[in-house]
């Protein structure tokens, strides 16, 4: 039961590109935020707590970002390729007999 459900939610993520897409450029955009935040950190705040809390978020920015870009990168790319090379969608739909 478990299978049948992630391969139906995997065939489903390959078959929305825009949404895929939307997930690297989301993905992207936290990474790039957090490594921002890090380094005005680093640079634009004197030593302190208040720079080490940053930096944390920063980090927790970056984590975050980096999965979702990695989902959306995975999706858009090896997904696609898996979907198109399944062969249970031939198995479900059989085509028309004349």
């Amino acid at each position: 039961m478990r299978n049948s459900q992630l391969k139906a939610w995997l065939r489903q993520r390959a078959q929305d590109p825009k949404g895929n897409l939307r997930l690297l450029m989301s993905g992207a955009f936290l990474f790039f935020s957090g490594l921002g935040s890090i380094m005005l950190a680093q640079h634009g705040l004197p030593p302190g707590l208040k720079a080490e809390l940053l930096a944390l978020a920063g980090l927790i920015l970056m984590i975050a970002g980096s999965i979702l870009a990695l989902l959306g990168y995975l999706s858009l790319s090896l997904l696609r390729i898996w979907h198109l090379l399944d062969d249970d969608d031939e198995q479900r739909d059989p085509p028309p007999r004349h």
